[in-house]
């Protein structure tokens, strides 16, 4: 295959790129030689950014449904602040958008059916919504799953179908598995309808929100404060009227004995001769980072290999904005060869962000159990290899140094909160995703 070396950094052996205004797609290898008669891992950081909004009069609609956890421990503050921000984010649909609002307990209650957000249906939502609060226990997937009903009702073709979960307990009411759940959020997002979950203080289940999040195409965010609701649940509405771009995949094309994977924790398919990486939706000039993990056989000195890394959607916005496949190629080589070869930095510090973040949440699960030396060792180990290829380059030694510093605090019992914010902050990493959840742009 050939290889593109169109960078304009002639320090970087192996990268390719093709950009217009507002939309881009590039992919480089950590090291462009791979070893003759050695199994070689090498790594591609592949860089998409999405489209700007374009110059039209109206925008897609969204069809939205919000489902309220209104169990005792919504409680006071927290519930109060959570239905004003629906009536904001309601507040700023147009009349050619859709929503519902769904409120649980151990009963759930739609509030409002599905409905074009007409100015009347506004009003009545308003009113509605002030007679909800606090009680009962927590039927989390009776309330999730009557909310997707009310957007599956009224799908949009050409728009944005989806539940926005928030919670700040566990499912102890109606479908308490969490792997039924995370089920349905797969079928769902297959369906047409995906989901973004909140989760609220420190008593609900990151990981079972996260996964609901992941399976069912949209985004996890932890509020640690209700001060946060507000802001949290206007952002992620902002984000869905300004959606470009819908079901994006990665396309990877690769050799038979080649099988991608991902280090990011996005869903990969094969499907034909291609795998398929996929992202969910993208907002105008968001920036996302996927890094691919490609294990290579052996080969002759001087053959090359390579894959082509291409980005589709469902309308085709990335193609008509210009987003074209790069190519990224290796070449087998001796040992020598291999052992001196200069390293791609950017390269190497997305895969040692990466790994630090799933060792980090690793270390949550771990340090919860109770299993707090191997919450340690976990991130001495991940923290050893990084060391092993962070030689003098500034940022990697400040991530080794982070890593070193933060041992002991995984070998003693940590604060609930403590734990919820260490996920947090890995996932959103591990995402593409800005230190508060948001798109990064």
């Amino acid at each position: 295959m050939t290889r593109h070396d169109d960078t304009n950094d002639p320090n970087i052996a192996n990268a390719a790129r093709r950009t217009v205004p507002g939309a881009s797609l590039r992919a480089r290898s950590d090291r462009r030689y791979i070893r003759s008669t050695h199994r070689s891992e090498r790594f591609v950081l592949v860089e998409l950014e999405a489209p700007a909004a374009p110059q039209k009069p109206t925008r897609d609609p969204v069809n939205l449904a919000f489902v309220l956890d209104r169990s005792g421990s919504m409680s006071g503050r927290k519930i109060e602040l959570a239905k004003r921000a629906i009536e904001t984010a309601v507040d700023r649909l147009l009349p050619s958008d859709r929503f519902a609002i769904v409120c649980y307990d151990d009963r759930i209650d739609v509030v409002v059916e599905g409905t074009n957000a007409s100015r009347e249906a506004k009003t009545n939502a308003i009113e509605r919504l002030k007679g909800i609060d606090a009680r009962g226990s927590t039927d989390l997937g009776g309330g999730y799953l009557r909310g997707a009903e009310q957007v599956a009702l009224a799908l949009i073709e050409r728009g944005v179908n989806r539940v926005l979960l928030l919670t700040d307990g566990l499912a102890n009411q109606g479908i308490v598995d969490p792997g039924e759940l995370t089920r349905h959020a797969t079928e769902l997002r297959a369906r047409g309808v995906t989901t973004t979950t909140f989760g609220v203080g420190e008593d609900f289940d990151e990981a079972l929100l996260q996964s609901m999040a992941d399976a069912g195409g949209g985004h996890f965010y932890f509020i640690g404060e209700a001060a946060q609701i507000q802001d949290l649940i206007a952002s992620e509405v902002g984000e869905l009227l300004q959606v470009v771009a819908r079901n994006v995949v990665l396309e990877i094309t690769a050799p038979e004995q080649l099988e991608p994977r991902t280090l990011s924790p996005y869903p990969i398919e094969r499907r034909g001769s291609r795998h398929h990486v996929l992202l969910g939706d993208l907002v105008a000039e968001q920036r996302i980072e996927v890094v691919l993990r490609l294990k290579f056989g052996y080969g002759p000195i001087g053959q090359e290999i390579g894959i082509l890394v291409g980005a589709s959607d469902r309308e085709g916005v990335l193609n008509l904005a210009g987003v074209a496949p790069v190519g990224v190629g290796w070449q087998y080589a001796d040992d020598p060869t291999n052992d001196t070869q200069e390293r791609d930095r950017t390269v190497d510090r997305a895969v040692a962000k990466l790994f630090a973040a799933r060792a980090r949440q690793d270390a949550v699960k771990l340090n919860r159990l109770g299993d707090y030396s191997a919450a340690r060792l976990g991130i001495r180990q991940v923290g050893e290899r990084i060391a092993g290829y962070a030689g003098r380059d500034p940022e990697l030694r400040a991530l080794l140094g982070e890593l070193r510093n933060e041992e002991e605090r995984w070998a003693a019992p940590m604060h609930a909160m403590e734990l919820k914010v260490a996920h947090a902050q890995a996932s959103y990493s591990l995402r593409s995703r800005a230190p508060d959840g948001r798109a990064n742009r």
